[in-house]
């Protein structure tokens, strides 16, 4: 199950909104969401959560481009939502690259049946999987930190991440109205 909210920083203090993001296929598509959610281009957070498996934060400052923290770039890739985030910027990938070359790849006839037990996990990531994104976090982990969420407390939550951000950052009450 997911969980995504808006939480906007305005001159009174944070201002919630969840968001449903069934619509959005992109991350610019996601950053114009943010923005419309305030129009004096105050501190957008975009945060994303699934059942403790992964969070992100994507932070819209004005028309700066988004910033972006993901807890675990493998979990989230298996995510449609998590796909948003994982720009091939983020990844350190060239736009298009995908993942392995499939004409460079060495094949040996057992392509299409299982992998002996001597090879599994040899191989190469097969372009567009999860083992073709690194396991752990990715992006900017200081996202926060003028904000009150240090890079090392960013990087240590886990469970319930959305709301100890939304605690740091005096934002719970607001947050749990969403929720």
């Amino acid at each position: 199950m997911y969980f995504a909210a808006l939480l906007a920083r305005t001159e009174d203090g944070w201002e919630a909104s969840d968001t449903e993001l069934d619509d959005v296929e992109t991350l610019s598509d996601l950053a114009d969401l943010a923005r419309e959610a305030s129009p004096d281009e105050d501190t957008v957070l975009v945060l994303i959560e699934q059942d403790d498996g992964w969070f992100g934060v994507v932070r819209v400052d004005g028309e700066e481009d988004p910033r972006v923290y993901v807890s675990d770039a493998a979990a989230a890739a298996r995510s449609s939502y998590g796909e948003i985030l994982l720009t091939d910027e983020l990844l350190g990938r060239e736009p298009g690259d995908d993942g392995a070359d499939l004409d460079a790849l060495e094949l040996d006839g057992t392509e299409d049946g299982e992998p002996d037990d001597e090879d599994a996990g040899d191989g190469p990531a097969v372009a567009g999987s999860a083992d073709s994104v690194p396991r752990g976090p990715v992006g900017d982990a200081r996202i926060l930190e003028d904000l009150g969420v240090a890079e090392k407390e960013l990087r240590s939550m886990t469970e319930d991440a959305v709301s100890g951000i939304a605690e740091v950052l005096g934002a719970s009450e607001v947050l749990e109205t969403v929720r």
